[in-house]
């Protein structure tokens, strides 16, 4: 367990919850020191991180006191662990530059131990490509990312870069589970497949079979592995996602061609089959648009099944090292899940209870955790959040079997 904590509060709106940060990692036993930086000082007050702390609450690079003890270079010896929470965007350029022209920045420069960076920005900061560059340069560098999450922002928008919440922070810095890039365990060399989203089934030139997939936890998954270093394809179905930055994307409308597709990309190390794929689809898709008319039934619908894409993957002469499948269920859940993990042959299911219309488009997700061995539960995760903890597996299953 870390015991000695450095914790640094850059600019955010989000800097409110350091405060419930260093709570939660003081009640873990955890001894926390503040930095916080000029913006940080914006939102919240020196004497409000150092009443929760019980230390003093470091701001100033030339601090003669600091100084005249290379005070940057004790603060980053003396932790075991520094979290930068909230980190904005000016932070995390300054550290993918090197750049050291504050006490935040000169002590994460001069830093020898563990760091985790818990990003907050409004979503369109967060895709900017040049913040994308950063975390790619920052993640190579071992730095660990917990988060962002997805969710309405201050400034009244929706979407990824709010800050993780400061459980999970705990979480991951008391267990050292955040995911890693460019270390031991990484990700990097290794190709991966991701199939996410709806299909599409054709009724007419108009009409389709469809489902209520929305594609974000399997974007989230492609995203979460490029940042770890994966050559990452994405055969996606129709969604209104944007691709993850550096991720290869094939769109596809029917189950028959994300199938042909996602066989297209074999040889890979790991596939992941998130996509929601339709069961059946109609045998034929009659040209122009069906009319209803007055006293007359119904047109018959008849249907086949389409293919099976995680089976074929899981017994594919070319099979990935690595095969997960997701599995939505109405009740009995790791019973169905386990059973379709037998069925398909993939080495890991994650399955999610849909009863009463929860998952699909929503936020967050709740998920079971499915190998030969065990059934973990996971709790109820944001669907980046999920994406991050299913690279951390697959990041110690090839570390095993290197």
């Amino acid at each position: 367990m870390v015991k000695n904590i450095l914790l640094i509060i850059s600019g955010s709106i989000a800097s409110y919850k350091a405060l419930e940060l260093i709570r939660l990692l003081r009640q873990e036993g955890a001894a926390v020191r503040a930095i916080l930086t000029a913006g940080g000082a914006e939102f919240i007050t020196p004497l409000a991180v150092s009443s929760l702390t019980g230390t003093p609450t470091y701001t100033d690079l030339f601090s003669l006191k600091d100084e005249v003890e290379m005070g940057h270079i004790r603060l980053s010896r003396e932790a075991e662990a520094i979290i930068v929470a909230p980190a904005s965007a000016d932070l995390l350029a300054k550290m993918a530059q090197g750049r050291a022209d504050d006490l935040a920045s000169a002590v994460l420069l001069a830093a020898d131990k563990p760091v985790w960076i818990a990003p907050a920005m409004n979503h369109r900061m967060w895709a900017h490509p040049a913040t994308r560059r950063n975390i790619a340069q920052l993640t190579a560098d071992g730095v660990r990312l917990v988060g962002p999450v997805e969710g309405e922002m201050a400034c009244g928008e929706y979407g990824p870069g709010r800050m993780a919440d400061p459980a999970e922070i705990v979480r991951h810095v008391m267990q050292g589970k955040a995911r890693r890039s460019g270390k031991a365990g990484s990700l990097k060399g290794k190709t991966a497949l991701v199939t996410a989203g709806p299909t599409q089934e054709p009724i007419d030139d108009v009409r389709f079979l469809g489902n209520r997939s929305s594609g974000r936890q399997g974007y989230a998954i492609a995203g979460a592995l490029a940042m770890a270093g994966a050559k990452v394809t994405l055969v996606s179905g129709p969604t209104f996602l944007r691709a993850p930055e550096g991720v290869t994307c094939i769109p596809v409308m029917t189950a028959q061609e994300m199938y042909d597709a996602a066989l297209g990309v074999l040889p890979v190390d790991m596939a992941v089959c998130t996509a929601a794929v339709a069961d059946w689809t109609p045998e034929a898709a009659l040209p122009g648009k069906l009319k209803k008319r007055r006293n007359a039934a119904p047109p018959e619908l008849r249907l086949r099944e389409t293919p099976d894409i995680l089976a074929a993957i899981s017994k594919h002469k070319q099979r990935p090292a690595l095969v997960a499948g997701f599995a939505a269920e109405a009740g009995e859940l790791e019973k169905q899940a386990s059973e379709k993990r037998m069925r398909k042959g993939c080495d890991w299911i994650l399955a999610n209870d849909i009863s009463g219309g929860r998952v699909f488009g929503e936020e967050r997700t709740e998920l079971l955790f499915i190998t030969e061995d065990a059934a973990e539960p996971w709790g109820c995760l944001s669907k980046q959040e999920a994406a991050a903890r299913l690279v951390e597996e697959a990041e110690k299953y090839f570390l095993g079997k290197g």
